[in-house]
């Protein structure tokens, strides 16, 4: 350290004498210009060197008063230039200033300022050559070092990105070249790197150039040609990384630091949410919002959003601390005049449930809590039951009782005919809360909607996992297919969901088109640099207890009813009182009180409190169902 602090002194000193020789040589040529005589000895009288001292001393106080000395020549750029030209430019008006005032004996006011002019052209030139040797003496290590890295791109995002490494990665990195889709660009250069051509020349640029990563450095860019590009990047098997969005380019230009691994969510397409705040504020604002299964994937990005719309307190709570933990201390981070209340409660727990109420009366609910996990669930049918259905019982109850404004449901595509337990319990949880909107003040509602990407548990992370490990990848079968969603997405839907309940509505999320399970697996392995069964073996491993191949969406006694957002509808409302959910809740106690009982009879008494949920035992039978189901679909369609 101290080494490398003296070599910096050292370097400052060489600079500082440097520029006074340049500042000597500038009056010299200065005068020779100015008398039309090339001999030393002619030019160099008295006055003269009078006026190069005079001068040494006003343009060092003036570029220590710049503070150029503390630049790293290397760094430097068109702005510190600026400020080399603007000192030279005020030192020599001041010493002619200063020469009339005090009848100084130094040169006219035409050769200080033909002496500024030299000696800004000398001293940026200087710096300017040993920039250019510095960096040139790093490119001449061996190119086998360095990655041959394509950026497409030839906007601002591509000019800063192909200058921050030109300036501090060039011995990771070479640049190749880029691409454009602007004809009018085509060939051109920027910063000395060529345009390479266009998004239909990728592929064969990088089979040509032998490219080992590819940068996406368009910052202002629809979803649907980020998606295409993003596809034909996918073709080359090279490693691509991306420049997130505009947003981040604006706040933050380090763009290398904005450059991430592409997500799935990248390559989805999905338009921007566009959201009506103001109706979303009026819920939120100035309020106490209580959040049950705070800690997880939904309850956690849930917390973010809502805090965002100013709520005077946030009641958190989860029974996983650690979750719940890292929540709390994220919120109270970014937040400053919002209340955080983190606690640790199960909504099994009836009476701790009434306890937090009493103490807290929230003005609006957001249940999250569950257990969401299918294959676990169907091992574990019992705990379901009791988390997911009586959990939601307990919370429904607070809810009515301590006069809670609006409760929301966090819902799921697998409560739709659902094939396993958990999807049951929570098609349970949606006939619990439009019977309670019937007998109670408070409005109860729930929203629908499939799997998030990212999610815990959810199946990008896994296959990232196995990425990692050199697979294989796992896909239970080639031709099942989900809906996806990122959180953010799913959560932004909810809250505006919210804001149209009137009591008893299932909102139903527009979730796009369903995507291949193994698609995403293909296109996870391709985005990581790998070629699938290639570098990364994809194995099917055959449908797990309760899943099925397609998910729905809409039960099909349901209808759709659309609502002002484009991507929110309302399923049809349920007639089931709460006379017939706490005849089907009794049947569940006598169920879960049983430690013994067999799953065939818990399955049993799940089919007589839903009567939708259906057992599929074999990849058969469950496309013979979709099938039909879809033929129904059709003829009610036609009708």
């Amino acid at each position: 350290m101290k080494i490398l602090i003296n070599k910096i002194k050292l370097t400052k000193i060489a600079l500082f004498l440097i520029d006074i020789f340049m500042i000597i040589i500038s009056y010299l040529i200065a005068e020779m210009f100015v008398f039309d005589s090339f001999s030393i000895t002619q030019i160099l009288t008295n006055q003269l060197a009078y006026t190069i001292l005079f001068a040494i001393i006003i343009y060092q106080i003036f570029l220590n008063l710049f503070e150029v000395y503390k630049n790293i020549t290397i760094y430097e750029s068109a702005k510190e230039y600026f400020g080399y030209a603007l000192v030279c430019m005020v030192s020599c008006n001041v010493i002619s200033l200063l020469g009339i005032i005090f009848n100084l004996d130094i040169v006219s006011p035409k050769e200080n300022l033909l002496a500024g002019i030299f000696t800004a052209i000398m001293l940026i030139f200087y710096r300017v050559v040993i920039k250019f040797m510095l960096t040139n003496k790093v490119t001449i290590k061996p190119e086998q070092e360095r990655k041959r890295l394509l950026i497409i791109g030839g906007g601002e995002a591509g000019k800063e990105v192909i200058k921050n490494i030109k300036e501090n990665l060039i011995t990771s990195y070479n640049i190749i070249g880029i691409i454009d889709d602007n004809v009018k660009k085509a060939h051109c250069k920027i910063n000395g790197v060529e345009i390479l051509g266009n998004r239909n020349d990728i592929v064969k640029i990088c089979k040509e150039k032998r490219i080992d990563i590819i940068f996406f450095a368009i910052s202002n860019i629809d979803n649907k040609d980020r998606k295409d590009i993003l596809n034909i990047c996918q073709e080359t098997g090279v490693k691509l990384r991306i420049l997130p969005g505009i947003q981040d380019f604006i706040t933050d230009k380090n763009v290398m630091q904005n450059l991430r691994d592409v997500e799935i969510e990248d390559i989805l397409g999905r338009d921007p949410i566009v959201l009506d705040n103001n109706n979303i504020e009026t819920l939120i604002k100035d309020h106490t919002i209580l959040i049950t299964g705070a800690g997880g994937s939904i309850g956690s990005e849930l917390c973010r959003q809502i805090a965002k719309y100013e709520p005077k307190e946030m009641v958190l709570i989860d029974i996983y601390e650690n979750n719940l933990y890292d929540i709390e201390l994220e919120l109270k981070a970014n937040t400053n005049n919002i209340k955080i209340d983190a606690i640790v409660a199960s909504v099994r727990d009836k009476a701790r449930m009434e306890n937090i109420f009493e103490k807290v009366k929230p003005y609006a609910v957001f249940h999250a809590a569950a257990h969401k996990h299918v294959p676990l669930m169907e091992e574990s049918p019992l705990e379901a039951i009791k988390n997911n259905v009586f959990g939601t019982y307990n919370v429904v109850n607070c809810c009515d009782k301590y006069e809670v404004k609006r409760c929301v449901l966090i819902s799921t595509d697998k409560a739709v005919n659902p094939t396993n337990i958990m999807g049951a319990t929570k098609r349970m949880c949606e006939m619990i809360i439009q019977a309670k909107d019937k007998v109670s003040k408070t409005e109860f509602v729930a929203v629908r909607f499939g799997n998030v990407l990212g999610s815990n548990g959810s199946v990008v992370p896994l296959f990232k996992k196995q990425i990692a490990k050199g697979g294989p990848v796992t896909v239970t079968h080639k031709d099942i297919t989900r809906f996806f969603m990122t959180i953010p997405e799913a959560v932004q839907l909810v809250l505006q969901a919210s804001t149209y309940a009137k009591g008893g509505e299932i909102f139903v999320l527009d979730m796009g088109e369903p995507v291949k399970i193994y698609d995403l697996a293909v296109s996870l392995i391709k985005l990581s640099g790998l070629q699938p069964e290639v570098d990364i073996p994809i194995k099917i491993t055959g449908l797990r207890p309760g899943e099925k191949l397609y998910e729905e969406i809409l039960m099909n006694e349901e209808g759709l009813k659309s609502t002002e957002h484009s991507k929110i509808f309302i399923a049809k409302p349920s007639k089931i009182t709460m006379e017939d959910v706490e005849k089907k809740l009794e049947i569940l106690r006598e169920t879960i009180s049983d430690e013994h009982i067999e799953l065939k009879k818990i399955k049993a008494n799940m089919r007589k409190v839903v009567p939708t949920y259906k057992e599929r035992k074999n990849e058969n039978e469950e496309k013979e169902i979709i099938v039909e189901e879809t033929k129904e679909k059709e003829e009610k369609k036609d009708k």
